[in-house]
């Protein structure tokens, strides 16, 4: 999510934030995807309407655009939409994979008024390009910062901590460092789309243990460094670290403050499809399209797009009830949760949770228990699995995808 703090002022919501998937067409087949990228949508959002997003966005007081698809710049209208935002008053910005971003296309975002590109990397070149299931996707992905950088563009960088990539943290932000960027969010891998086709490759609770506090000692490093990491809104919660991870300033009292859906974030599909966060499970908490109300009364009439401005701890359940930072946190990142057992309000993806158990020599490990349907933003069904800290670890398999087997990416000109 956003790299930048997000003003917090009781009972007033409104749409600060906004992630905007212009296009589900992608030039890379990840295999962590929430979304399954790769063709388009059917009917996807005309310039006119995308036209009418940009005037109802105004409308609704929201500050930053972030375009994405995937691949915001395959939508033939990209830079259309970015100038738009820009004459609005928006500031426009671009979450991308950066495979198809040469020094021309750089410039051109550049003189369309983008304000700042965050390129996902996901580790060093063997674990990125077995994670984005494509040959020479690490090289591509760091010209494309390169390029970003040279037409003046400040470049940020993002990153999905699994199992295939986590002992790459330290040499990765080495990496980054290196290319310039200003910022880094990292975040884990949830069980959505495509990740939760192949559960091997996602931490469990209890790897919280060992890659929090090597976050933490990188977000350190840095300080130092001038650059800004901040976690994802589904990595951390009130571990001893807390105010360090979620702070901009070192030595700042920050902490987590609950799911953000639908007070100050949200989130529209390519077809019109608004809901409270755009990595949320489509088929639980679709707010309605905007073809069939304006988008500025979806926002304030919805109750499924603001679904969170009424919990209350009382919707908690299992571990995150009992929790003595229920009230602040509210059972951490929602759609992560969902993921794991269709209702958000109970979260093992937890570094106090793990803490806690591991003091009691015990960890969760979750089981997956039903497949995904195969849809994008789509997830299956978990159980938790209680055992000894020192329980050995289980054999799983990792997915059997070889560089050999995907060098190529699939063709992104069919619609879904």
């Amino acid at each position: 999510m956003a790299l930048r703090r997000i003003p917090i002022i009781p009972g007033h919501f409104y749409p600060h934030y906004v992630v905007w998937e212009i296009t589900l067409r992608c030039d890379q087949p990840c295999a962590h995807c929430g979304s399954r990228a790769g063709n388009s949508r059917i009917n996807e959002l005309s310039m006119d309407e995308a036209f009418v997003v940009v005037d109802h966005l105004r409308q609704l007081g929201t500050r930053e655009v972030v375009l994405i698809g995937g691949e915001a710049y395959l939508h033939d209208g990209f830079l259309t939409i970015t100038r738009a935002l820009r004459d609005a008053g928006i500031c426009p910005t671009v979450t991308t994979g950066g495979r198809g971003i040469d020094a021309h296309l750089a410039r051109a975002m550049k003189d369309a008024g983008v304000h700042r590109v965050s390129v996902s990397i996901d580790g060093l070149a063997h674990s990125h390009d077995i994670i984005r299931r494509c040959k020479s996707s690490f090289d591509s992905t760091t010209r494309a910062l390169e390029h970003l950088r040279d037409a003046g563009i400040p470049i940020a960088a993002n990153t999905h901590v699994n199992r295939i990539n986590r002992d790459d943290l330290e040499p990765l932000y080495e990496h980054l460092k290196a290319a310039g960027i200003m910022a880094w969010q990292v975040q884990i891998t949830a069980a959505l789309g495509r990740a939760a086709d192949r559960p091997a490759m996602l931490l469990q609770p209890y790897d919280l243990l060992d890659v929090v506090p090597r976050i933490a000692a990188l977000k350190k490093r840095a300080y130092r460094d001038g650059i800004l990491l901040m976690p994802g809104n589904n990595l951390g919660f009130f571990g001893p670290e807390e105010a360090l991870l979620r702070s901009l300033e070192e030595g700042g009292r920050d902490h987590f403050v609950g799911c953000q859906a639908g007070q100050r974030v949200m989130g529209i599909e390519s077809d019109g499809t608004v809901k409270g966060c755009p990595s949320l499970q489509t088929y639980a908490y679709t707010g309605g399209n905007i073809r069939e109300k304006p988008l500025t009364q979806l926002w304030n009439e919805s109750s499924v797009l603001g679904f969170t401005r009424t919990r209350t701890v009382d919707d908690l359940w299992g571990f995150c009830r009992t929790c003595p930072f229920a009230d602040p946190c509210m059972g951490g990142c929602s759609f992560t949760a969902h993921a794991l057992f269709g209702r958000p309000g109970n979260n093992p993806y937890c570094h106090f949770r793990a803490r806690t158990l591991a003091a009691q020599n015990k960890r969760e490990r979750l089981v997956p228990t039903s497949a995904a349907e195969g849809k994008p933003f789509d997830d299956g069904r978990f159980e938790l699995v209680e055992e000894p800290l020192s329980a050995p670890e289980p054999h799983a398999d990792m997915p059997k995808e070889t560089l050999v087997q995907i060098t190529r990416a699939p063709r992104a000109d069919r619609e879904r």
